[in-house]
């Protein structure tokens, strides 16, 4: 069985989307830069940014779209989700790869943070979790 975890570390590039599913789940999208530095033809390094599409779900979603913004650095852990669809207008062929998110936080390499506990939280089964 095939492992499909990925940790990235970047900027956010808009702030992020807050939405709801038909079912009343919070559904929350935002970009992250992942930048790579890389040595130009000049001798001087030069910045190669890889853009991810990021998708939270549930309190995940709630907590991103309420703490973090445009240009704030954070941490996503997740998986890689494929997926692929006919374009309506050109009827072509179309895929995508994106994140869904595990956990997302502040990078405090060069931030600090204020952290508040939620009294949405809950387990997996639905009961609230007092413990940190």
């Amino acid at each position: 069985m095939a492992d499909n975890s990925i940790t990235l570390t970047g900027n956010i590039t808009r702030d992020p989307e807050m939405r709801f599913s038909n079912g009343g789940m919070a559904i929350t999208s935002f970009s992250l830069a992942v930048n790579s530095r890389k040595k130009g033809k000049n001798g001087e390094y030069e910045d190669d940014p890889n853009f991810f599409d990021i998708t939270c779900f549930g309190d995940l979603a709630e907590h991103v779209a309420e703490s973090l913004s445009k240009g704030a650095r954070a941490i996503v852990t997740g998986r890689l989700d494929w997926s692929s669809w006919d374009d309506k207008e050109t009827g072509q062929k179309r895929s995508k790869v994106q994140v869904i998110a595990d956990g997302v936080g502040p990078d405090l390499r060069w931030a600090t943070a204020v952290v508040t506990r939620s009294q949405s939280n809950s387990n997996a089964r639905g009961q609230q979790d007092d413990t940190w």
